[in-house]
């Protein structure tokens, strides 16, 4: 869109490079291409910008082939106005002195007149091709036809119009139709899966045969040698006990020989001991048998000496040491109690004692 300002009753035209502006006044062509910026009044411009530059143009379209069935074909064309004045002439590209938009819709009009003449191509090879080889080549042959159609399409150059290239994306069928076509290609990728599976589990087979011979043959060998090492473990336990039992033997006559010697050194010791002791006893039984002499000596002098003085005292002072004797081995009495039966039967019998006393004191 052309950039257009104002000042003081006239109008500024700025285009860009991609824009070819073409300025009409009274009839007369004033300024014709891209790019250019000019001054011009209003009621007596006539202006028109027609772009040069490649364009894009997406379209999608049903087909059906020849076997009836829908497909959808997404296509992009490039095309470009190779001579804008032609252009200009066929299409309305004038714009809007005051604000530099279009008049109308040019673009749409080449969109549509592009698409129809796509569509009309590519219909017309779909319909005489099956739904299975348009898919397989039918992007190919659909882009070249379309290509050949719109490049001897005549109102094409008598529009000023020029397809650079086309390019068709896809064709596609209904979603059902391509889940149904889908399913033999999926069954056979499936049983292709399934035998490498099988092949698989095959080669695993024949190699967990292998391991477990494998792993037979070394318990084989390994009982093999396990037999060899009890055989040899025999061995050495039998050379072992032999050797043991000659060093017990050996070890028993020293042992027997220790225990003679010992036994002589004991008997030799405990006669020595007994002789002794023997001597230890005489001894002591000597020195007890003198000792109690002397004690039954020294007592019998005691005794006689004793009685010898004793025999010399009259019996009042007899009687006094007997009673001072006896007092002296008799309990300590800290009070003594007497009752009045017990009084009147000590005086009964100290009276009755008191008599015959007296009477015996004067006879």
């Amino acid at each position: 869109m052309a950039d257009i300002t104002r000042r003081l009753g006239w109008r500024h035209l700025r285009g860009a490079p991609t824009a070819h502006i073409r300025h009409h006044r009274s009839g007369k062509l004033l300024h014709d291409g891209p790019g250019l910026s000019f001054w011009f009044r209003a009621l007596t411009a006539a202006l028109s910008e027609v772009p040069v530059d490649d364009r894009e143009l997406a379209m999608t379209f049903h087909a059906r082939t020849s076997d009836f069935q829908d497909v959808a074909v997404q296509a992009t064309v490039t095309y470009r106005i190779s001579d804008p004045a032609l252009a200009s002439a066929r299409l309305d590209f004038s714009v809007d002195p005051d604000t530099g938009v279009w008049r109308g819709a040019p673009l749409e009009q080449l969109g549509t007149l592009l698409t129809e003449t796509a569509q009309q191509h590519a219909l017309a090879v779909l319909a005489r091709t099956t739904l299975s080889s348009a898919l397989v080549d039918g992007v190919t042959a659909v882009r070249e036809r379309i290509a050949a159609g719109l490049g001897a399409e005549p109102r094409l150059p008598a529009t000023g119009i020029e397809v650079v290239a086309v390019r068709v994306m896809a064709l596609r069928p209904e979603p059902e139709v391509e889940r149904a076509l889908r399913t033999p290609a999926r069954e056979q990728i499936q049983q292709e899966a399934d035998k490498a599976t099988y092949e698989r589990r095959a080669v695993a087979v024949e190699r967990e045969r292998a391991i477990a011979e494998n792993e037979l043959d070394s318990q084989i060998e390994l009982a093999r040698r396990e037999e060899q090492l009890v055989d040899q473990r025999g061995t050495n336990a039998r050379r072992e006990a032999e050797e043991h039992a000659a060093a017990d033997g050996v070890r028993a006559e020293a042992e027997a020989t220790r225990t003679v010697r010992l036994s002589e050194a004991e008997a030799t010791r405990t006669v020595r001991l007994a002789d002794a002791e023997a001597a230890r006893s005489v001894r002591l039984a000597r020195a007890e048998a003198e000792g109690s002499r002397e004690v039954g000596d020294a007592r019998a002098h005691a005794q006689a000496a004793w009685l010898r003085v004793h025999a010399d005292v009259d019996v009042a002072t007899l009687n006094a040491l007997t009673g001072t004797r006896l007092a002296e081995n008799l309990p300590n009495i800290d009070s003594v109690t007497i009752s009045p039966d017990v009084l009147t039967g000590l005086l009964a019998r100290f009276g009755a004692g008191g008599g015959s006393g007296g009477g015996g004191a004067g006879a």
